[in-house]
């Protein structure tokens, strides 16, 4: 049929053969009056589109297009849309929907919905399921739809929308800024290149924010790349007492990694400074070492996670990055079934550097 009515995107359908993408239609949402139809130019590839397709976060509602950051030009929008017009270069995240009435939308906490809907493999109310950015076009409530700065590429700003919001939001939420100090978890590694999306935002975003930037990790090869980014310190936590030398000097820890699982958390937790706070986005497959609450009482010490952020956060983000000249460290690969399947793949053995975004749209989707 083509669109308006069908969209095409690229689908997995077996956890099995989870990287086997195969092109075909499939029928997005009803089209409702605060809705925007966007043409995809770039999708950004995040550690959560493997997750799911692996099945390592449970069973998906299959098939699934996924890919959750996505940026394109907008080309309907419905009667009641204010806040973007047709032709308009626009972004979408990791949400799509939420409901807009309850308390929790109403504090600027929408990310947190109880009723809300994912970008891909999630039921909207009426039971359609929610289909991602590997895909020709994609439906989006005006909420969740982000306008783009004129000086951001749209293979800069895609990966911006899920793992760029993820770093960032609890970064401002912690009050993070001049006369803090932060320390970043999950850094990336430049040779052979290694997968560290979250970690390169995490660096990027606390130094533009001004705190004091430190970046913590298990093996020396990925301190020039971290220096790089903005951190002002490189910490080795694999040399023997590491986390002695920085006892009780942390506000805050970004946990960006997914193999937190394998941590010795309290002597993470140790070189918080009194009432810091060890932040994780980083979210593995398998759960966490057991903790006692006596591991919290040696310096007041909590855990946290978030998801995402709010429409706030996305334009505050945005914004820095575009007032001082943010870009992350990208690969493009070109959309297709051979290049989904590579950009997952490799992702999944932690083979990029540091966050691949599909392109190439138009080639790929030449009928829309």
């Amino acid at each position: 049929m083509g669109y308006p009515e069908t969209f095409e995107g690229f689908m997995i359908h077996s956890h099995k053969n989870w990287s086997d993408f195969k092109k075909e239609e499939y029928e997005p949402k009803p089209f409702d009056e605060r809705d925007v139809d966007i043409k995809i130019d770039a999708c950004g590839v995040c550690g959560s589109d493997v997750h799911k397709i692996t099945g390592g976060w449970g069973e998906a509602n299959l098939p699934v297009c996924v890919g959750h950051e996505i940026v394109g030009k907008a080309i309907k929008v419905g009667d009641k849309v204010t806040t973007v017009k047709v032709g308009d270069r626009v972004g979408v995240g990791a949400q799509i929907w939420a409901c807009l009435k309850c308390k929790v939308c109403k504090s600027d906490n929408e990310n947190y919905c109880p009723h809300l809907v994912d970008t891909y493999n999630t039921p909207y109310p009426d039971g359609t399921i929610s289909q991602g950015g590997y895909s020709s076009h994609i439906r989006a409530h005006e909420y969740f739809t982000f306008p783009i700065p004129d000086n951001i590429p749209s293979e800069m700003a895609a990966p911006m929308m899920c793992a760029g919001l993820t770093t960032y939001s609890p970064l401002v939420r912690a009050h993070v800024g001049p006369g803090k100090k932060v320390a970043v978890l999950g850094i990336p590694k430049a040779n052979p290149p290694r997968s560290g999306g979250l970690g390169h935002f995490g660096l990027l975003w606390a130094r533009a924010l001004g705190a004091e930037t430190y970046a913590l990790s298990h093996t020396p090869d990925k301190k020039a790349d971290a220096l790089k980014l903005g951190a002002q310190a490189f910490i080795l936590t694999s040399e023997k007492g590491w986390a002695a030398k920085w006892a009780f000097t942390f506000d805050f820890i970004l946990n960006a990694a997914d193999m937190t699982h394998t941590f010795d958390l309290p002597e993470y937790m140790s070189t918080l400074a009194v009432n810091g706070t060890f932040h994780n986005v980083g979210l593995p497959d398998k759960p966490l070492r057991p903790l006692r609450a006596q591991d919290f009482a040696p310096n007041g010490a909590a855990i946290s996670g978030s998801h995402i952020g709010s429409r706030p956060e996305m334009l505050a983000m945005l914004e820095l990055a575009s007032e001082k000249d943010i870009r992350p460290m990208i690969e493009t690969i070109g959309i297709g079934e051979k290049g989904c399947k590579e950009a997952v793949e490799r992702v999944h053995t932690n083979e990029v550097r540091y966050r691949f975004v599909l392109v190439g749209y138009d080639k790929a989707f030449p009928s829309r």
